[in-house]
């Protein structure tokens, strides 16, 4: 099991008083003692082993969860997906992991505790334990969204101080009215800090669902009683917007896991009666920048954070960031704590000696009146065959012509899909992101397609 080093520690709740309110769970109000009462005893019944799986869809319990196991020193794995294939890679990457879930079944490959039930404990006033600050609490993976998942180190002092400036920047550290509701689910990056970390460390009411439909969220939302606020991505506030759903008035809309158009952002804020702010991040740095997206491109990192220039790239360090690392994105500088971004160096394209982004292409493809999701892909090129650049549509009311019309009308003809597939919806995963893999099973499906 990796060494715990003694140094300074961080409390696993913050702001939270015994009878506060701590969550909402399936219509029930949870205090923070009861929230208490059950990390401890669920660490009591944890085997003795380092590395945990934590597949609990219910939030709660997900939190639950990751709390007990940093009691007993374990470091909870959150990969971006649960294929047969990659857990029984981490299964050999981290012998000891076992998985512990609130679904009927785990993974065949490892070792599996179901959710117990933990509602006969009572503790009278439980201390609220304090964890060393550099104890390895996570190691999350990047997406795969550009090639395989990559581990990341996240220790407990550093996501409690990231998610501390976060909600000093949204404006609702110690609000222990308002509730967090999110859709993206608490193993993924975006989700562990803004749904379940936020909760911990700044005072606000963890929502334990997941809604994933509009009718779902907006039934939840309605629930709710008092302040509220949506965890989301583009994806769920597009269905949201073009739903013509029942929706609640809002406190606070945050989104994150793909660019959002300025346009959807201006719809949300109307339609909920909420500021929207949109999180820049990326796996190894953890979130570091925020922008009001319906008033401004320009992005402001967070406090203590500070971005430099080396070559054609950037970095980022302080704060919460360990070491300086570099953006993923190509990014135009304004100041040491504003910037704009301008897309995925990954995704830079150049055709006959003509550069543009993949980002900026889907934007102009996205724009299209009628179109519903849409997105370019680079295939991977073959030795004698040249690569074309592709897009996939998914729009009902709109010939491949049509679409093309209105793509000539925005973009140089060099970048003109061929081919353009339309398709009745892409292969998003449960964040709204996706992966290179996804979109080369895609491309190979509808060119077989095509040679029918």
């Amino acid at each position: 099991m990796p060494a715990v080093q003694t140094m300074q520690a961080v409390p696993l709740l913050r702001l939270h008083r015994p009878d506060s309110l701590f969550a909402r769970q399936d219509g029930k109000a949870i205090t923070t003692r009861r929230f208490l009462a059950d990390v401890l005893s669920l660490a009591e019944k944890l085997p003795e082993h380092p590395y945990v799986l934590n597949l609990c869809s219910d939030r709660y319990r997900f939190v639950v969860v990751f709390s007990a196991a940093m009691l007993r020193g374990q470091i909870s794995l959150l990969p971006p997906n649960h294929t047969p294939d990659l857990i029984n890679r981490l299964s050999q990457n981290y012998p000891g992991l076992y998985c512990l879930t609130d679904g009927a079944v785990g993974p065949a490959a490892l070792q599996t505790i179901i959710y117990p039930e933990l509602s006969g404990v009572n503790l009278p006033d439980p201390a609220i334990p304090e964890i060393p600050a550099a104890q390895v609490a996570a190691i999350v993976f990047t997406s795969g969204t550009t090639g395989d998942p990559m581990p990341n180190e996240k220790t407990w002092g550093a996501i409690s101080r990231s998610v501390t400036v976060e909600a000093r920047r949204l404006g609702i550290f110690d609000r222990g009215d308002l509730t967090l509701l999110g859709t993206v689910p608490a193993q993924h990056m975006y989700g562990f800090e803004s749904t379940a970390l936020i909760a911990m460390q700044a005072g606000v009411i963890l929502h334990a669902g997941k809604p994933f439909y509009p009718a779902d969220i907006s039934a939840l939302l309605h629930e709710i009683p008092g302040p509220r606020a949506l965890v989301t991505t583009p994806v769920h506030l597009r269905a949201l917007i073009t739903g013509n759903t029942a929706l609640p008035q809002l406190d606070l809309i945050v989104c994150a896991t793909a660019p959002l158009p300025r346009e959807l952002a201006v719809q949300a804020e109307e339609l909920f009666g909420a500021p929207l702010h949109e999180i820049y991040g990326f796996t190894e740095a953890g979130q570091i920048a925020s922008r009001r997206t319906a008033i401004t491109d320009e992005w402001r990192t967070f406090d203590g954070l500070a971005l430099h220039q080396k070559g054609d790239a950037t970095y980022v360090s302080g704060g919460h960031v360990v070491g300086e690392l570099p953006l993923n994105d190509i990014t135009e500088l304004r100041s040491d704590t504003t910037f704009l971004l301008h897309g995925r160096t990954a995704d830079l394209i150049n055709i006959a000696g003509k550069r543009t982004s993949l980002a900026s292409l889907n934007h102009h493809l996205n724009s299209i009146d009628g179109i519903q999701d849409g997105v370019f892909f680079m295939p991977e090129e073959k030795p004698g065959e040249t690569s074309r650049l592709t897009a996939f549509v998914v729009a009902a009311e709109l010939t491949s012509s049509e679409i093309l019309g209105a793509l000539r009308q925005r973009m140089d003809a060099i970048f003109l899909p061929r081919p353009l597939h339309k398709v009745d919806e892409l292969p998003r995963n449960s964040t709204g992101k996706l992966t290179r893999a996804s979109l080369e099973t895609l491309f190979r499906q509808c060119d077989k397609g095509q040679d029918k």
